[in-house]
C-alpha cells in the first residue's frame, strides 16, 4: 500500500461525518419514516421541522452509505438501512440514538483527551455530572440503558448458563443484576437454586416482572438498593455481571467490600465481564474509560483489586466470545 493509500485510510478512520450521520438519522427516525415508498425531502423536513437543504445533505451521505436510496420523488430506506429501524431487534437504536443513554454517552468521546490526561471519565466534563447521576435524574435514560443491557446479554445467555457449574450453589445474589435476565436464565436451568437480585428502582421493578414472567416468584427475590450499601447476607455466591468495569478502582473496592462483608465463609464472588488481553476489545476499553472512568482489567489487575478483601482468584473461564468468568474464594474467614 502506497503512502497516498495510507493517508486515505487514516482519513477515513478519523472521519466523524459517518458515525454522526448514522446517529442523527436514528435520532430523527429516518429509517422508520422512509420505509416502503419513502418520502420527498420537503415532506420529511416539514414533518420533522428541520431545514430541508441540510436534511438533503444528510440523506445524500446516507445514500452513499447504502442506508437509504434515491427514488424519483425522494428517498427510501434500503434493506440494509432497515437494520436501523426501532423495531429491528438488534439494539442499534439505543446504542445510536442521541437521546438514549448509550448514544448520549458515546458523545463524551469528544473529551477523550481529558480522560487520557487525567485517567478520569469524560462524561461529567461534557454533561456536568456522571453517567449514573444522569440515569437517576432522567427516567428515559435509565429505561434505555436497561434495555441496552438486556439486549447485550440475550444471545450470550445460553453459554453463560451452560459454561459454568451453577448447581454448586444453593443461593446466588445477583449484584446490580438489572432486569433479571441473567439470573432468571440460571434459575430456570437449575430448579434447586434460589436467587436474590439487587438493583436500584425502577430497574428492580422490571426484575420482579421478569421473574414473574418466568414463574420464578417462589425462588427469586428482589431488593431495591445500591451495591454500595449492605447486600443480602449469607449467600453461596455473589455475582457481578458487567459491574466492576464500569467503575474506577476506588468504587470497585467498595463493591467488592460489600460482597465480602455479606458472603458466608465458604462463599464465592463471581465476576463476569470482558478481561483485558483476553476478551476485551480495545475500542470498548476506551469507552469504559470515557463514559465511566473504568476499564477492562487484566487478570493481574483483578488479583490486585481482590487481594485487600481476602479474595483469591481460583479459576478463569472463557465463558463466551466476549466475556470471562472469574471465580474468587475467601480466605482467612
Amino acid at each position: 500500500m502506497g503512502r497516498n493509500d495510507d493517508t486515505d485510510s487514516i482519513r477515513r478512520m478519523a472521519g466523524l461525518a459517518t458515525p454522526m450521520a448514522l446517529r442523527v438519522a436514528v435520532t430523527l427516525g429516518l429509517p422508520d419514516r422512509l420505509l416502503g415508498e419513502g418520502a420527498s425531502v420537503d415532506e420529511l423536513a416539514a414533518a420533522l421541522a428541520v431545514d430541508s437543504i441540510a436534511l438533503e445533505l444528510l440523506l445524500d451521505h446516507l445514500s452513499t452509505l447504502g442506508v437509504v436510496e434515491r427514488t424519483p420523488t425522494g428517498y427510501r430506506t434500503t434493506d440494509f438501512g432497515a437494520n436501523l429501524c426501532a423495531d429491528a431487534g438488534n439494539g442499534l437504536t439505543d446504542l445510536l440514538h442521541l437521546d438514549a443513554a448509550g448514544g448520549r454517552a458515546e458523545l463524551a468521546f469528544v473529551e477523550l483527551a481529558h480522560s487520557v490526561t487525567t485517567g478520569r471519565a469524560a462524561y461529567p466534563r461534557r454533561y456536568g455530572q456522571d453517567f449514573w447521576a444522569d440515569l437517576a435524574e432522567y427516567p428515559r435514560l435509565r429505561a434505555s440503558f436497561d434495555r441496552q443491557m438486556t439486549h447485550r446479554f440475550r444471545e450470550q445467555l445460553p453459554r453463560i448458563v451452560a459454561g459454568f457449574e451453577w448447581s454448586r450453589f444453593s443461593t446466588v445474589v445477583d449484584v446490580g443484576g438489572g432486569r433479571g435476565g441473567v439470573l432468571a436464565a440460571i434459575l430456570a436451568a437449575h430448579p434447586r437454586i434460589h436467587g436474590h437480585l439487587v438493583d436500584l428502582e425502577p430497574t428492580a421493578d422490571e426484575a420482579r416482572r421478569t421473574f414473574s414472567a418466568h414463574a420464578l416468584d417462589d425462588r427469586a427475590r428482589v431488593t431495591a438498593g445500591s451495591f454500595f450499601d449492605p447486600l443480602p447476607s449469607g449467600a453461596d455466591a455473589y455475582l457481578l455481571v458487567d459491574i466492576l468495569h464500569d467503575w474506577d478502582d476506588e468504587h470497585a473496592h467498595r463493591i467488592l467490600s460489600r460482597c465480602v462483608e455479606a458472603a458466608q465463609p465458604a462463599g464465592r464472588v463471581l465476576v463476569i465481564e470482558p478481561v483485558g488481553g483476553m476478551r476485551a476489545a480495545s475500542e470498548f476499553n476506551l469507552a469504559m474509560l470515557v463514559m465511566y472512568g473504568g476499564r477492562e482489567r487484566r487478570i493481574d489487575e483483578f488479583r490486585t483489586l481482590a487481594s485487600p478483601h481476602g479474595l483469591v482468584l481460583d479459576t478463569v473461564i472463557d465463558l463466551t466470545d466476549q466475556r470471562c468468568l472469574l471465580e474468587f474464594r475467601l480466605i482467612d474467614r
